[in-house]
């Protein structure tokens, strides 16, 4: 049953969809706001997650007599670490991308110069291709990887 609430990074950042209007200008200071806030919510969310694991693994480490308990603790630890170390590389690229807002850069591709458009920043804003660069520069990783 939906309630009206945006769902994902939206959710999170407690704005609802950008409703552009005919006459606006791309990328301007209402829109810019909008991924700021949104970038913001979704950098402190991961910042909490990594000071939750710092918490429990704290809290839970132990040094279990039985060498599969150990095993276990120690492997449940390490995939927490490695998702933590994803999430780290991913606020990274959202400080670039609060950056790039702040240096009136961002919205556009790198690649083509062309918008990234409203919609396709909303379902990633650390987006810095158009969907046609995007989607060549993966065909081009593929095709050197096979």
């Amino acid at each position: 049953m939906p309630t009206g609430k945006a769902i994902g990074l939206l959710g999170l950042a407690d704005v609802t969809p950008y409703q552009e209007k005919s006459d606006e200008e791309y990328m301007n200071d209402a829109q810019m706001n909008h991924f700021r806030l949104i970038l913001k919510a979704w950098r402190n969310q991961l910042r909490l997650e990594v000071d939750r694991t710092v918490h429990h693994m704290k809290e839970e480490a132990a040094n279990f007599p039985d060498p599969v308990d150990r095993a276990a603790q120690e492997e449940e630890f390490s995939l927490e670490l490695r998702a933590r170390d994803r999430e780290r590389k991913l606020i990274k690229k959202i400080e670039k991308t609060l950056k790039r807002i702040e240096e009136d850069d961002f919205g556009f591709c790198d690649t083509c110069g062309i918008e990234i458009g409203i919609r396709r920043l909303e379902a990633r804003p650390t987006a810095d291709m158009c969907i046609d660069c995007k989607t060549m520069a993966e065909i081009k990783e593929k095709q050197l990887q096979g």
